[in-house]
């Protein structure tokens, strides 16, 4: 009989599909069969090479960090149909692939690499996006539908479809509307809604009117009309907008039936609606509730449910919260209270219940109508103002307390003509707190600009080696790192200096702070095709994965050990902002326990 090793290693080379083996922490690759090296277009001198190096072009893509976190948890990870761009032929092309990352495990049980079976479905995810493109032509279904609609093409605004409900509701035959742009068939509309077509399609954000007033020329004639429409946009595989979808309902006859009365109940819904409001409708003496679809949705269903459900699904903590406020309500006839509710998903949210209570004759009360508001995101952003300030009012505290203690010692020194060389080390001291303060200050106004979209780019042509060899000065002087400089030092890039510096400052500044025992730090400048890309290495303690996500958002701030580092949890925040603005991409690869490297790319020149 063949070894078990020859027989597995025929079994995976005789295979149709990809099947490849990565060993250690590396991503060695030591088993491509033949489907995977013609996948690759490569030959099997990439065996016994780095992933990385075997695929520089899956660089900037996940599989790598796919393949590392399977070797580090040794989980399996699964992907249903994800986007590959290889170099194929000497072109980097797009293909699809399912795939699965098995760890590879020693007799021992540990891990000591990932096999990857891979199926190409390339031809699967086209023809399902050419399946997609080819529902345009359902179009046709629309003409018996009992409400108007109206296709338009975005580009030249030629009326594509039109049914008979929508003819009737603008007075107009089919062939003065066919083969005609729609301001040609309706120029009666034009001055008011074309802005607001041309808005929606530059936009691709939909515009619903309702009941709105229309004068129309209807078989000659000007009527006025009351119509509810929508501008809908109709996108393209490739998420372009090829056309806008019209649907109108005629409601003239019901708003000048009643109008008087249906004005404020209209006003009223749509201000629920948009608000997201969910409301409800108790009969105390039945327990028969009726609920909203947006009530429904908040509790996490897309039904009505008992009420004995719904009351099971508060977080046990806060249902006395929830009996209290009832209790109160029958007093006081109002009833209002926050409480958290628990998700079928096991999601956690905020809600805000208010309502009014009804008496019967007898004064036993009878009814509850009410509202329910999801208010998850305003307590998250309570909390995060409220965490925010504290850290804020923390980190400028520190270095006005020590301002304002070296002022009034440089006051008695110089009051007493104390010595020289005190005045001159307390004012270094007081220049280092303003300097911390003013540091934070410019944080938050970066950040302020950046919510305002007022973060303007002053952009020239300079050399990136010089300005990241100036921007090391300051290490350098202190004597504490040993900071190197290696790669293409001389690259002329067109970027806004002033603000890539700031990014490049950052990144070593967090270096020095969050890896303080090692000593070295690796700045490296590499050119690419069409960019730059900057990378900031340190030795130090590294970043725990499940943190890494995390490290951009505003904010945010590691604390991986227990330590509490200074500062607001800006700097990454701003600097990933500022690196997008110029199309750039930033990035961390870093092992707990093993250093941190933090990169981004700008473009050699403008887009």
């Amino acid at each position: 009989m063949e070894p078990a090793e020859s027989i597995y290693r025929n079994i995976v080379e005789t295979s149709p599909f990809p099947v490849f083996v990565c060993t250690g922490e590396d991503m060695i690759i030591t088993v491509a069969n033949t489907a995977t090296l013609n996948a690759w277009d490569r030959d099997s001198s990439v065996i016994g090479k780095p992933f990385s190096e075997a695929l520089p072009e899956l660089e900037d893509q996940p599989f790598l960090g796919y393949l590392q976190s399977v070797y580090r948890t040794g989980k399996t990870f699964n992907s249903l149909s994800e986007r590959v761009d290889l170099l194929v032929g000497g072109k980097l092309q797009t293909y699809y692939y399912k795939f699965t990352y098995q760890p590879i495990h020693d007799a021992d049980g540990k891990v000591y690499g990932v096999v990857a079976f891979n199926t190409d479905v390339t031809e699967l995810e086209r023809a399902k996006q050419a399946v997609e493109e080819s529902e345009m032509t359902l179009y046709n279904l629309v003409r018996q539908a009992p409400v108007g609609i109206c296709i338009i093409q975005a580009g030249d605004l030629m009326i594509e479809v039109v049914n008979d409900t929508y003819l009737k509701l603008v007075g107009k035959k089919r062939k003065e509307l066919e083969r005609q742009t729609i301001w040609d068939a309706v120029p009666e509309a034009a001055e008011a809604y074309a802005p607001i077509m041309n808005r929606v399609i530059e936009t691709g954000i939909a515009f619903t009117a309702s009941e709105a007033e229309l004068i129309l020329i209807r078989s000659g004639k000007p009527e006025i009309v009351f119509v509810d429409f929508v501008y809908e946009p109709v996108r393209h595989f490739d998420g372009s907008i090829n056309s806008i979808l019209v649907i109108a309902i005629d409601v003239t006859d019901k708003v000048l039936a009643r109008r008087n009365i249906e004005d404020t109940e209209e006003r009223g819904r749509l201000a629920i609606e948009a608000a997201e409001i969910g409301t409800f409708d108790l009969n105390m003496l039945t327990n028969h509730m009726v609920t909203s679809e947006r009530f429904n949705t908040i509790f996490g269903f897309d039904k009505p449910v008992s009420r004995r459900t719904l009351i099971n699904a508060f977080v046990p903590e806060d249902r006395e919260i929830r009996n209290k406020a009832h209790e109160d309500a029958v007093k006081t006839g109002v009833l209002f209270y926050e409480a958290r509710i628990l998700n079928p998903d096991e999601t956690t949210r905020w809600i805000r219940v208010q309502g009014k209570i009804y008496y019967n004759s007898e004064e036993t009360p009878v009814r509850i109508l009410g509202t329910v508001l999801d208010i998850t995101e305003f307590k998250r952003l309570q909390q995060q103002k409220d965490d925010f300030i504290s850290v804020a009012s923390h980190e400028l505290k520190t270095p006005m307390t020590s301002l304002k203690a070296s002022i009034q010692i440089l006051d008695k020194l110089i009051k007493t003509n104390g010595n020289p060389d005190k005045v001159t080390q307390f004012i270094d001291k007081a220049n280092t707190s303003l300097s911390k303060m003013q540091h934070l200050i410019e944080s938050l106004l970066n950040v302020s600009k950046i919510s305002a979209g007022q973060l303007a780019l002053n952009k020239t042509n300079f050399n990136i080696g010089e300005m990241v060899n100036e921007s090391c000065d300051y290490i350098r002087i202190t004597g504490e790192h040993v900071l190197i400089l290696k790669g293409d030092a001389d690259i002329e890039i067109y970027a806004d200096r002033s603000k890539i510096e700031q990014v490049i400052v950052n990144l070593i500044n967090n270096a020095v702070k969050y890896a303080p025992l090692s000593r070295k730090i690796v700045v490296e400048i590499k050119k690419r095709e069409r960019s730059v890309k900057i990378s900031v290495q340190d030795f130090g303690e590294g970043i725990a994965y499940d943190k890494i996500p995390h490290l951009f958002e505003r904010y945010y701030r590691v604390d991986s050990t227990g330590l509490q580092y200074s500062g607001l949890g800006l700097g990454l925040y701003i600097s990933a902002e500022i690196v997008e603005r110029h199309g750039g991409k930033i990035g961390v690869n870093s092992d707990a326990g093993k250093g941190s490297t933090f990169w981004f790319t700008i473009p050699l020149q403008e887009n």
